[in-house]
């Protein structure tokens, strides 16, 4: 998806100002012409109370309100102060920091000293920079001109503002701040982004071939719309990078098939099919291991092509790579997956549990040629959505019932609640790993979303091929961060600033390395890179297991420790058992389970359900490296059950750092593949691996909690224990609460480094 690059909304605003009120005239919320009258006045009051600072946050909330004041003269040079900061940081692309804004402001003070109208004095200056740059910085700058979504989307977020607003007697800081900056975005793309995209095509045409209406027609009778691009000044035939999307967006494709061209290579971006000009009907997952191969075999038909490909890309791109590999053409050299998606198995549903994160997603890929941005960034209705349906105790498979729209594609999964040959049929399974000689570099983050999957391919490519080249690059990254390279601060936590790396940079060195003979990119020191948060270091390990050097195995006692209970490195003397009830039919309340975590630190955490085991301090530092497992013993008086378990560090000063967690239905703990019912009042073992990893460097003093507890809530299905299909589940079924006995040989495995080991 498009970004705004350069663009930077400040959250925590870094403002020094007195308690002061802004008075904002009543008309304009609901005018447009008062609106556009009173802007001004209030970003000229705000700037009165405004301490001036050097501050990156500050500066950024000063030049918007010297803009919207009319004040172009005064933003031109805060504009400059901002630039110079950048410099420290971003040595090679500072000059072109904000660039945007430098523009519209350079055309503004053009059109008040000359007369000349906005667009031509824009249209001059932009022209003007893009004839110096060369084909990378222009790259570098070319979405900043762009809405991620386009003007109508920026329109909305205003009017919701300003509805939120609009009872108001006075504004504060906040609130002034926020409307201001709802405002200046509409406002600046308003005006610029019409004009910038006609530049930026001539500008494309004038560095490159775009051939933006390839169709390539499959075996089977499809259709799969194309974009090509190449470099006008290269006339050798040149390796090709392929990107496979099926967030079908023109102006999208264009920029990922110039970024690979101006990269030295062929760019080619295929949409799934269905998708832009192709007529088929659109139907995610289920033809991409052919249809990439498809257009890999096109490719090499080419002219232009030297006969290698090599393929990039995040989530369902980062899929579309490995279903590639299920029928591995040779022409195909490598693959780059970012937070690589596996259907079936880390969506839509997790460890056999259907979620409803990703539920108006098959509407957003699907209701149209293109991307329905209006109905999936709509998440009230999603929000309202789950909270509906928990409340009504309804099936799941009745949830777009609740929704009032048919979701077809929710339903087709539903089919195939294990992991089937449905979904094995998308990817390689088993034994096909083996066959896949060629290097990857998987790049993924500790806090994303879909990491089980990303590292699921790692592991089945080396369980069955022992020669496997296969690298990974993780850190403190999420679900969008790690297809960028990270943010400064995730989720309230600030990031080691090592871990800021440039993931497309790396990406074209790795093809550069791969197809090209040229060195390997300096990040990989060996076949597995970790940044340590806390550490701020990154480090290096031959495989999974070389990342520790120690396995700490925990008991989940029932000894008391406070208000929790013991996570104990000695087995207890003596077998017992810890009791838990849950009303699985009381919608009342809700399970949190800690799922997607935000903040990632906390002064507190959620303690009115589940059970809560706690580590002694550690007497020395210790760096957690890799992914927890565990081993549950456990017996109930129903046939299953859905676990869920959260690992923090409590830090000395008593904060809460969420490290990992898992989620998982327990009769699918042995294969995903098979349901194994559970025997109501048998001690069963629940064995478990499907966990995120974390690397982590915990300080002397901290302690480790897990929280065990069952999945009951409205972001998932929620299992009753009935064994007939969970899907078809309801409230009837949930009359009996579910007891469980958890005993206290039941173990946590935490990986860890340890600098001495005894």
């Amino acid at each position: 998806m498009k970004k705004i690059a350069g663009l930077v909304f400040v959250s925590g605003i870094c403002v020094c100002v007195t308690a002061q009120k802004f008075y904002f005239p009543k008309p304009a919320f609901s005018d447009s012409i008062e609106l556009a009258r009173a802007i001004p006045h209030l970003a000229n009051d705000v700037i009165k109370h405004y301490k001036e600072s050097d501050d990156a946050d500050s500066l950024g909330n000063l030049f918007r309100l010297q803009i919207l004041a009319g004040r172009y003269s005064e933003a031109d040079v805060t504009l400059d102060s901002i630039r110079f900061a950048a410099k420290v940081t971003d040595p090679q692309f500072w000059s072109l920091t904000a660039v945007q804004h430098k523009l519209y402001v350079r055309a503004k003070l053009k059109q008040a000293a000359t007369s000349e109208p906005f667009n031509s004095a824009f249209e001059q200056l932009f022209n003007e920079l893009f004839t110096r740059l060369d084909d990378k910085k222009a790259l570098h700058i070319y979405t900043a001109f762009l809405t991620r979504n386009g003007i109508d989307e920026l329109q909305s977020g205003l009017e919701n503002t300003l509805l939120n607003l609009k009872n108001k007697d006075s504004l504060d800081i906040d609130d002034a701040l926020g409307l201001c900056r709802s405002y200046y975005v509409f406002l600046v793309y308003k005006n610029i982004e019409p004009i910038a995209k006609e530049l930026l095509r001539q500008d494309g045409i004038r560095r490159y071939i775009i051939e933006d209406s390839v169709l390539i027609k499959t075996k089977d009778g499809a259709t799969l719309s194309t974009v090509v691009v190449r470099k006008r000044d290269v006339s050798i035939a040149q390796p090709a990078a392929l990107f496979f999307t099926i967030y079908s967006n023109l102006d999208q494709n264009l920029y990922e098939a110039m970024q690979s061209a101006a990269h030295g290579y062929v760019g080619v971006v295929a949409d799934a099919r269905g998708k832009r000009l192709s007529p088929d009907p659109i139907e995610p997952y289920e033809h991409e291991a052919n249809d990439v191969n498809e257009v890999i075999d096109w490719i090499i038909k080419q002219p232009w092509t030297n006969g290698k490909v090599g393929m990039y890309g995040g989530s369902y791109c980062g899929f579309v790579q490995w279903a590639a590999t299920k029928y591995l053409r040779p022409a195909l050299k490598t693959i780059v997956p970012y937070v690589a998606a596996i259907p079936g198995f880390g969506l839509p549903m997790e460890n056999n549990i259907f979620l409803n994160a990703n539920y108006g997603w098959a509407f957003f890929v699907t209701n149209n040629k293109y991307l329905d941005n209006k109905t999936y960034n709509n998440p009230q209705r999603w929000n309202q959505l789950q909270n509906n349906w928990y409340a009504s105790g309804a099936a799941y498979k009745k949830i777009d019932s609740v929704d009032g729209t048919p979701n077809m594609w929710l339903q087709r999964w539903l089919q195939h609640p294990s992991y089937d040959k449905y979904w094995q049929n998308m990817i390689p399974y088993k034994e096909e790993y083996g066959k896949i000689n060629i290097p990857v570099l998987t790049i993924t983050g500790f806090y994303d979303d879909g990491q089980i999957s990303a590292l699921h391919y790692l592991r089945e490519h080396y369980k069955y091929n022992k020669k496997a080249n296969h690298y990974l690059i993780i850190g403190p990254y999420d679900h969008f961060g790690a297809q960028r390279g990270g943010v400064p601060v995730l989720r309230d936590y600030a990031v080691d600033p090592v871990a800021l790396i440039d993931t497309r940079e790396i990406t074209y060195q790795w093809l550069d390395h791969i197809i090209k003979n040229r060195p390997i990119p300096s990040i990989l020191k060996d076949k597995i890179n970790y940044e340590v948060m806390g550490k701020n270091e990154w480090r290096h390990a031959s495989s999974l297991a070389r990342m520790h050097n120690k396995v700490l195995t925990f008991y989940l006692t029932n000894i008391r420790a406070g208000n929790y209970y013991q996570l104990s490195l000695k087995k207890p003397a003596k077998a017992a058992f810890l009791e838990q009830a849950v009303n699985l039919a009381d919608r009342n309340t809700s399970n949190n389970n800690d799922y997607y975590p935000f903040p990632i630190i906390e002064r507190q955490t959620d303690t009115t359900s589940g059970l809560f085991f706690i580590s002694e301090p550690f007497n020395e530092p210790v760096s957690i490296d890799g992914m927890f497992e565990g081993e549950l013993k456990a017996s109930i008086n129903k046939k299953d059950m859905d676990i869920g378990i959260a690992l923090f560090e409590i830090m000395p000063d008593g904060r809460y750092f969420h490290l990992s967690y898992y989620m998982g239905r327990a009769s699918y703990s042995k294969d995903m593949s098979k349901r194994n019912l559970l025997t109501p009042g048998k001690l069963e073992l629940i064995s478990f691996d499907r966990t995120r990893m974390v690397c982590r460097q915990l300080s002397k003093g901290s302690r480790l909690l897990v929280v065990l507890d069952i999945n009951k809530n409205s972001s998932a299905q929620v299992n009753f224990g009935t064994g007939k299909d969970v899907s078809d589940e309801t409230l009837e079924d949930g009359k009996v609460p579910l007891q469980i006995k958890w005993y206290n040989d039941s173990v946590i495995k935490i990986p860890v480094w340890k600098d001495k080991i005894p």
